[in-house]
């Protein structure tokens, strides 16, 4: 009989899971039966910015699991700090992180580096590709006492090709070269390090600007989203591979959550396996200029 909890008695963290897909990889995990810390800075709710560390705690707890919301900003050394010291005095160890903590990036779309002020550099790379180092760097010490742990990095195909901007696509190179490092050099610990690739997300700030046509269908500067995927779907993408027997199999890789799915056997919350060539197919016919700015070609 398959185990309804399979990560029962495991402890993981998730940073930046107020909303979007940190929020879906933290409920995720904690169906499966982690006790799951979780990170973000909005304790007040924004209507064009849903999601607050509450509401994540709100809706684990509904969905059966146990969640503790902690307030960090991963600019602050010290806060990072601090959410260690918490788990290790709670809990003494740490199975899984997930570092998905990052800035907003929406600003970027449309212009070009130079357009751009050179605070957005310190804002993308000193959080989404930084903070991925400083939470890395306080999770081994604990994993290596352990002998095993798995530290899961959110990045994306914008480490290969063109996607969103120079500073985004230079941050995700990192976050990638961040994996294949780090698992070099934890190996031999047993310590598996991986990154994930999600596809568009239903995020809730991206819901906020969609528009519902007559027919029902949900779009978003002409793309048609019943090609995106939920915030669930890479949260279960992190629930197959912290559930892996060998996870050392995959340590220093990349993997679109579309091909963790297939290999696992997984889908999305509507029981569909979101397809990234379709939704790109979409954008390009249907949001043009959105497609070019976004995409590049």
């Amino acid at each position: 009989m398959r185990n309804e909890k399979p990560l029962e008695g495991r402890v993981a963290l998730v940073t930046g899971a107020t909303r979007g897909i940190g929020k879906g990889i933290a409920i995720e995990l904690a169906i499966a039966g982690a006790k799951v810390y979780f990170t973000g800075r909005s304790t007040d709710n924004d209507p064009q910015n849903p999601g607050t560390l509450a509401a994540t705690q709100e809706e684990i707890a509904r969905a059966g699991g146990l969640g503790v919301g902690l307030r960090c900003d991963h600019h602050e050394d010290t806060q990072v700090a601090e959410v260690f010291d918490r788990i290790r005095g709670d809990e003494g160890r740490i199975d899984v992180l997930v570092n998905n903590a990052t800035a907003e990036m929406g600003t970027m779309v449309g212009k070009r580096f130079w357009e751009l002020p050179l605070d957005l550099w310190q804002d993308v790379i000193g959080v989404g590709l930084r903070s991925h180092y400083v939470a890395s760097w306080h999770a081994a010490p604990m994993m290596i006492e352990q002998a095993n742990g798995l530290i899961i990095n959110v990045s994306s195909h914008g480490s290969r090709e063109y996607l969103m901007g120079v500073i985004y696509g230079v941050g995700k190179a990192g976050v990638d070269k961040l994996t294949t490092d780090m698992a070099h050099e934890l190996r031999d610990h047993g310590i598996a390090v991986t990154s994930i690739w999600p596809g568009m997300c239903k995020s809730e700030n991206r819901l906020v600007n969609a528009e519902t046509l007559p027919d029902g269908r949900v779009v978003l500067f002409g793309l048609d989203l019943q090609y995106a995927e939920s915030p669930a779907f890479p949260g279960r993408g992190v629930v197959a591979l912290a559930t892996d027997e060998d996870p050392m199999a995959r340590t220093g890789q990349s993997f679109w959550v579309k091909d963790l799915a297939l290999e696992y056997g997984f889908t999305d919350i509507d029981g569909t396996i979101p397809d990234a060539e379709k939704l790109h197919a979409s954008l390009k016919q249907n949001a043009p200029d959105y497609w070019a700015d976004v995409v590049g070609h």
